[in-house]
């Protein structure tokens, strides 16, 4: 809402001297209305970002009762336009438990939700959220997840080596790094090749170029997350 209410004062700010001055004013109107139509977009965009994220809580109140005091932020919405928002395949979002308090500090536990989205989510009549499919991660489970995947991306089959290594170290675009030394490098895979693993009774991981696909055997769709994001996750779990 921020945005579109600069966007509108930045309107009012530059066109009526213009007008004024070269008296044309379907030219300035025609302007105003294109801005107006970015500031649309940009609020409706907005919208969709609060809603899901009412979504998100009231699925965690539902299914995680446990889940008392919490503080839940976005990680996969940002820079996101509305046209891009039909394409989008995983939601994400940051959850972390805190002690109520006169200045409340996040140090509780990490979880990352994951809302993976069907097909037609996101349609001219607007939002789906039964088209959704939640599931909450903590930090073993990552781990688990990770492995799996390190596994898949490297060809390398010791799972405590990896686990060691992911606890160590982090995440890059070319593999592993632990200390700056990249310790498992990933598989070079061209845009169509993939490699595909049976991670648990719900899903597959498939590696490609630079993303982590999931095939939800439920819903039978595949849902990609970019390495950036993948990045994003393992830092929060294990910044200090």
């Amino acid at each position: 809402m921020r945005k579109l209410i600069t966007l509108l004062i930045i309107v009012l700010l530059l066109f009526p001297k213009k007008v004024e001055a070269q008296n044309n004013a379907a030219g300035a109107l025609a302007a105003v209305a294109g801005l107006a139509a970015i500031g649309a977009g940009i609020f409706a965009a907005d919208q969709m970002e609060e809603q899901a994220e009412l979504t998100a809580t009231q699925w965690i109140l539902k299914n995680h009762p446990e889940l008392t005091s919490f503080s839940l932020k976005t990680l996969a919405f940002n820079g996101k336009k509305l046209k891009d928002m039909s394409s989008v395949s995983v939601i994400l979002y940051n959850i972390q438990e805190f002690q109520p308090q006169e200045k409340p500090v996040l140090n509780g536990k990490k979880q990352v939700l994951f809302g993976f989205t069907s097909n037609g989510w996101v349609s001219e009549s607007g939002v789906n959220f039964d088209k959704v499919k939640w599931y909450l991660i903590d930090e073993s489970e990552w781990v688990k997840m990770m492995t799996s995947y390190v596994k898949v991306a490297s060809g390398i089959n010791d799972n405590s080596l990896i686990k060691n290594k992911l606890i160590e170290g982090k995440i890059v675009n070319k593999g592993l790094k632990v200390n700056g030394k990249l310790v498992v490098p990933f598989f070079e895979l061209s845009g169509d090749m993939y490699v595909v693993t049976d991670y648990s009774s719900e899903m597959k991981f498939i590696y490609n170029e630079r993303s982590l696909g999931i095939f939800l055997k439920d819903t039978r769709d595949l849902v990609q997350i970019g390495r950036s994001e993948i990045i994003d996750i393992h830092e929060y779990f294990f910044s200090k």
